[in-house]
């Protein structure tokens, strides 16, 4: 079936790597920051912001999208600024694209780190300190190595749900062939076109492998690191 892949269709997987990989870089620094803070940080409204982060999850796509068309649109308070400043449009994009990819993500990853800061042993990070490591040493020795697998888990979740991102990517920034047509909305539109079943079937075991493969290769990396992570000298 895959030696049967077109050109075309190859060009919407590729499009849809493109966007899964950019919306990941994106959102990673944001998503541990916001990770570290849920976890660590005491602060007037932090339920609210821990509500915020999981919104995603449980309104509507295409309300997250309509959202994303106010803010990020050529007349919004943050796209007319974009634009005018920079020079930057994420509207009809695939730039909008990866940014609506990355906001979906963004609760499964905020979530999978958070979960892997919560379990640190905070001893070690107290006998580093005791020993005069700075917080910055002991961050990078010992905090940050040990969360790199739920870093890893949030990583591939956040990717898997790119890939499968359809309802807020197609209300921001529409289905344009080479630009947004990613393999979510692809299959959308094959399943409007009379005799495309074939089309339809490829491009839904494509979306499933790669969602496949991430997650169990986030999984061998994850136990590894765990396992590498259990050998830790300060």
């Amino acid at each position: 079936m895959l030696t049967a892949v077109s050109a075309g269709e190859w060009s919407v997987i590729l499009l849809s790597m493109k966007i899964s990989l950019a919306a990941m870089g994106a959102m990673l620094p944001v998503a541990f920051a916001l990770a570290w803070l849920l976890a660590r940080a005491r602060f007037p409204g932090k339920l609210l912001l821990d509500a915020l982060v999981h919104l995603p999850l449980v309104i509507p796509p295409v309300v997250t999208g309509w959202l994303l068309l106010i803010l990020f649109g050529s007349q919004g308070p943050i796209g007319y600024y974009l634009e005018s400043w920079f020079g930057i449009t994420l509207l009809f994009r695939w730039t909008g694209a990866a940014l609506a990819a990355a906001i979906m993500a963004m609760p499964l990853m905020v979530r999978a780190m958070r979960l892997s800061i919560e379990a640190i042993d905070r001893r070690l990070e107290t006998a580093a300190q005791s020993l005069g490591a700075s917080r910055s040493r002991i961050f990078f020795s010992i905090s940050l190595p040990l969360s790199l697998p739920g870093v890893l888990a949030g990583l591939v979740l956040g990717f898997a749900r790119s890939i499968g991102e359809f309802g807020a990517t197609i209300t921001f920034v529409s289905d344009i062939p080479g630009e947004t047509r990613t393999l979510p909305i692809a299959i959308y539109s094959a399943l409007q076109v009379p005799g495309a079943e074939m089309m339809v079937g490829r491009l839904a075991l494509i979306s499933v492998m790669l969602s496949l493969v991430a997650l169990m290769l986030s999984e061998l990396l994850a136990r590894r690191i765990a396992q590498g992570g259990r050998q830790h000298v300060l």
